[in-house]
């Protein structure tokens, strides 16, 4: 029985040895067309490779430039942006003395219209209105002294015609 071992034993081993041999060989067969892969890859992105870093060492001062200059331009405009802020305050400011100073001319000028109104009121009205009253006082007197007249004249004829009446009513 130990022959069989022995046998069994020395299959297995030159079973093991040939799936090892055969993945040597696959391994190595696998490898050299990963190799032959890469080396075409490298030789196709190697010149790509090259372009772009050309095009990169050569726009890279340019780009640095730009931002340089973009800065540059942010700075001047935060600066004109301020200046014009203090422009603008300054007019708004001035704008509303003027609108303060013209509120004050306007109301100094309705005060004095108003005084003027109620001195005219005072000065002038009042006398046209004793004026009118002397006026209506008169024509109440002559009125009375007509019908005095008049009722001494109506006793002396009894009837006036409406012509009459009419003129006196005038």
């Amino acid at each position: 029985m130990q022959n069989w071992v022995g046998v069994v034993v020395a299959i297995a081993l030159v079973l093991q040895v040939s799936i090892l041999m055969a993945l040597f060989f696959t391994t190595r067969r696998t490898m050299q067309k990963m190799e032959k892969t890469v080396t075409d890859l490298n030789a196709r992105a190697g010149p790509i490779l090259t372009r772009v870093q050309i095009l990169l060492d050569d726009t890279q001062p340019k780009i640095s430039t730009m931002v340089s200059d973009a800065a540059h331009i942010v700075y001047l405009a935060r600066g004109q942006a301020q200046k014009m802020d203090r422009v603008v305050t300054d007019v708004a400011d001035r704008f509303r003395g003027q609108l303060l100073h013209i509120d004050r001319i306007l109301t100094g000028t309705m005060e004095t219209v108003e005084d003027a109104g109620a001195q005219f009121k005072q000065n002038f009205w009042k006398p046209v209105q004793k004026a009118s009253a002397l006026v209506q006082g008169i024509k109440v007197g002559l009125d009375l002294l007509r019908a005095r007249r008049g009722a001494t004249a109506s006793s002396a004829s009894q009837e006036r015609s409406p012509e009459q009446e009419e003129e006196l009513f005038i």
